[in-house]
């Protein structure tokens, strides 16, 4: 198999049911590195009987701990990934057309964005906030790199911003318990990032901005073609924006 010159990175903890489609889809790439945060269940042993590069490292937040493994690369093209995502064969494509085009030194595109699909009980949604919903993970380190945020993390870029063809597949497999456990985990991390920030809300946002998000993706979106799973996707996420805004109107009073 041809290989690029590209480091995949991927943090892990306690993804041992999720890591090995992962890898096995990064295979094109020449170094593919996992930062875990201290992983129980044999994502490490699963990593390095794959033969990629394993680093322990304690957990920084999601922004300073993909930074650290950005950092950690030998290379200085990265693609970051979740061990829950793959990358599919039309998406690979295009990352080896985005090579080629280095390799005639006539591009001057540092950093790329993709269309993510989402799976959602049981089904690959197809609007709304399931998809495109367009990550950028493929970029140059040196003129791009990852935001400091704890949660909802951003890669900051000075380049211009391309699209690449093919989708990036996200299936975590998770049952409906643990997903509305990791939304609430979020929307407590959000609400103290943004209170620390000095944000301050009133009830008239806690009210308005899941209403808002609810017309944006399933009405505009077009959620609604995405049947039940993607009513489900879309109101769980309202529901994760009226809790972020509700927490954070606590943290103000308490204050």
């Amino acid at each position: 198999m041809t290989k690029i010159a590209l480091s995949v990175v991927v943090i892990t903890k306690n993804a041992a049911s999720q890591l090995g489609p992962c890898l096995e889809s990064v295979r094109f790439a020449d170094e593919v590195v996992v930062v875990d945060s201290g992983s129980e269940d044999g994502t490490v042993a699963l990593a390095q009987a794959a033969g990629v590069r394993v680093i322990t490292h304690t957990w920084l937040g999601f922004g300073r701990q993909k930074q650290f493994a950005v950092n950690a690369a030998k290379h200085d093209w990265v693609l970051c990934l979740d061990a829950d995502e793959r990358v599919t064969p039309s998406l690979e494509a295009s990352i080896f057309e985005v090579f080629q085009g280095l390799d005639q030194k006539n591009s001057a595109q540092f950093a790329w964005r993709m269309p993510r699909r989402n799976s959602f009980l049981g089904r690959w949604l197809k609007h709304g906030e399931g998809y495109p919903d367009y990550s950028l993970r493929l970029f140059n380190r040196h003129h791009a790199s990852w935001s400091n945020d704890a949660v909802h993390e951003t890669v900051i870029t000075t380049s211009s911003i391309g699209t690449l063809k093919g989708d990036l597949l996200h299936d975590s497999a998770e049952t409906i318990d643990a997903y509305l456990a990791k939304q609430n985990r979020y929307s407590s991390l959000h609400a103290r990032a943004l209170f620390d920030q000095g944000v301050r809300v009133g009830y008239s946002k806690m009210l308005l901005s899941p209403m808002a998000r609810f017309v944006k993706f399933y009405f505009l979106r077009l959620g609604f073609l995405d049947g039940g799973p993607g009513f489900a996707h879309i109101i769980i996420g309202c529901f994760a924006a009226f809790s972020k805004y509700a927490k954070l109107i606590e943290l103000s009073r308490k204050q």
